[in-house]
């Protein structure tokens, strides 16, 4: 059996459940059990300063004020998922591969707060979960392409633009499969 951690879904265009239509999940765990992961091109309607304001954290670094919190999927919305680089020792990390986590504890937000955290960090609002066997089972039915997980689609490229960039990663075009509305 194949395991995925460490990769992408990439939902491709007839994937009509309006969890995921044009999402994008970083894998962070799949095994026997399920999967767990977390999508990295929907934006929530809170910024990093909105959700440290609302846990009592403070602010001291002003340059993430504004940082868009994505929303990671819809198991567990009121739970934060921090998807970051380097190593970190966070209270409650989980390495996904060589220099990519993600940490649920809050010492990792107090720390992006203090200008201390990771050198490139995506904080998402819940998560998106898989029960055995239903993830493999969506990849029979075509809904998602496997994509190796690329930090840079993570945490350089632009929220709008990571569908098409992670599916580029494997030479895809999603504009032209088949099934694309139309919509960029």
């Amino acid at each position: 059996m194949s395991f995925f951690a460490n990769h992408m879904l990439v939902a491709l265009p007839g994937l009509q459940d309006q969890n995921f239509s044009r999402t994008v999940a970083l894998i962070c765990q799949h095994d026997g059990d399920g999967a767990m992961g977390v999508v990295v091109n929907r934006p929530s309607e809170f910024t990093f300063g909105d959700l440290v304001d609302q846990m009592g954290i403070a602010l001291r670094d002003d340059t993430l004020r504004d940082q868009r919190v994505l929303a990671g999927g819809p198991v567990h919305p009121e739970r934060g998922f921090v998807l970051h680089d380097g190593e970190g020792g966070w209270d409650s990390s989980l390495k996904i591969a060589e220099g990519l986590h993600v940490t649920t504890s809050r010492d990792v937000l107090e720390a992006m707060a203090a200008g201390d955290g990771p050198q490139r960090a995506a904080v998402a609002l819940g998560c998106a979960g898989w029960g055995r066997g239903q993830l493999e089972l969506e990849l029979t039915q075509h809904s998602w392409l496997t994509v190796p997980a690329d930090p840079s689609v993570i945490f350089d490229t632009p929220l709008d633009a990571r569908w098409q960039a992670a599916a580029g990663r494997i030479g895809v075009d999603m504009m032209h499969v088949a099934g694309h509305s139309g919509r960029a």
